[in-house]
């Protein structure tokens, strides 16, 4: 039998088998290793380069950023922002998701964080207000994968480390397909607020809501420090994230007040967790991308999928295609990197740019973050709202094509995605 066969076959049988990704990843890894007759070393020597970056140390400072803006009133304040400037229009509870989410995304990049404090908060609030719970659980869960494409993105900081693109230039390429998306879905929200009625919140006034701007700006800092910083050469995307931690960790223990910093070391040690977890993935995947591209799968791939088609649109739908199938079993972070040699070949065949691919391919596999069985997010909105994951999943089915629909537009219109990365930063292209 084939090892490339073997490799895959054997990881999604024990994925199957609800084997832990890490694990599933070095043990059918092993296995044709054992086959090919390989040193073991190449195993620890594959896991050691796949996280032997500085760039990657971006991660964890993002993550307890996460953290430090969960613990204390920010996530509050910016719900406040957002209420102030859309919940006045029909169907305000659902415009507020979006838009704090939007926000949200622009300081943390993390998805799963983001459905469960906001979704913490605005779940049960829309359901209080008469929206469909199985509709206000799937809009939580979708908007909250924004985290992923608009920046600071975990996930473009993965793609850019092992793709050797620039990460500056990927997160200003996700800014305008991340807020495309999120207007989708607005509008999806006001149309079914006219079908069923649901209700806009009173506009506080234009005194309260300059009251409710200022007291947010300072978090909104943020992504102007990390993008502004990043796209005019001051630091690295590491050094950005340490700076935005630094922020963050005075407004919220000196400014604020919001929690003593005898808490401190119990969100380090909580971050040091979150972080242990995807690390962990991001080695594991490095030996099993290592022997995707030493058996050979990305030209097999490239070579199967040209063969069927010679039109570039044909060419990245296939991709876009086997880019939400791999998303439904794996997480956005394991597929970029294993699959990375594939995107990046298939992306050339067809005459994209990597940034492009880059930010293309995280749209796309963050659909994954929404579908079962690997759907986090809506796991967790699910059970803050206690609704059954059934309903939940045709609730979030038109929203995920909201997301499938922009990616496909950026194949005929690329400027949705390198339009202003081209215009801020046209040495990377």
């Amino acid at each position: 039998m084939s090892p490339l066969v073997v490799l895959i076959g054997s990881f999604f049988l024990l994925i199957a088998l609800r084997v832990n990704i890490g694990f599933s990843l070095i043990v059918s890894s092993v296995i044709v290793i054992v086959m090919e007759d390989l040193q073991f070393t190449s195993v620890v020597n594959q896991m050691y380069a796949g996280i032997n970056s500085f760039t990657l140390l971006a991660v964890p400072f993002f993550m307890l950023l996460g953290r430090i803006l969960n613990a204390g009133s920010i996530t509050e304040r910016l719900l406040r922002v957002a209420d102030a400037t859309v919940g006045h229009i029909r169907g305000g509870l659902g415009h507020v998701n979006v838009f704090v989410s939007m926000v949200f995304a622009s300081l943390s990049g993390s998805a799963a964080a983001d459905t469960a404090s906001v979704g913490s908060i605005l779940i049960p609030a829309m359901k209080r207000a008469g929206y469909d719970p199985a509709f206000a659980v799937a809009l939580t869960a979708a908007s909250s994968t924004l985290g992923v494409i608009i920046p600071p993105s975990i996930i473009l900081i993965v793609y850019g480390a092992f793709g050797n693109v620039s990460i500056g230039a990927l997160f200003i390429a996700g800014i305008v397909p991340g807020v495309l998306i999120g207007i989708f879905m607005m509008v999806y929200t006001y149309i079914l607020a006219l079908k069923y009625d649901w209700p806009a919140n009173p506009f506080p006034g234009v005194r309260a809501a300059g009251g409710h701007l200022k007291r947010g700006a300072a978090p909104l800092m943020i992504p102007v420090i990390v993008l502004g910083g990043i796209v005019g050469g001051y630091f690295t995307p590491t050094e950005a994230a340490i700076i935005a931690v630094g922020w963050a960790m005075l407004l919220t223990f000196v400014v604020y007040r919001d929690i003593p910093i005898s808490r401190l070391p119990r969100i380090l040690a909580e971050s040091v967790i979150d972080f242990s977890v995807p690390l962990f993935t991001v080695a594991s995947a490095g030996i099993f991308g290592w022997l995707i591209a030493y058996l050979g799968a990305a030209e097999l791939v490239v070579n199967f999928i040209t063969s069927q088609t010679q039109n570039p649109y044909g060419i990245m739908l296939m991709l876009i295609g086997f880019l939400v199938i791999v998303g439904t079993v794996l997480n956005p972070l394991s597929a970029i990197i294993i699959f990375l040699p594939i995107i990046q070949g298939l992306g050339t065949t067809a005459g994209y740019d990597p940034v492009f691919l880059g930010v293309l391919a995280t749209i796309v596999l963050s659909v994954g973050l929404i579908t079962p069985p690997y759907g986090i997010c809506l796991l967790i909105a699910s059970q803050i709202g206690e609704v059954r994951l059934g309903r939940a999943m045709i609730a979030v089915a038109p929203i995920c094509g909201l997301a499938l629909l922009v990616a496909c537009l950026s194949l005929v219109f690329p400027w949705i995605i390198t339009g202003l990365p081209r215009l801020l930063t046209p040495q990377f292209f």
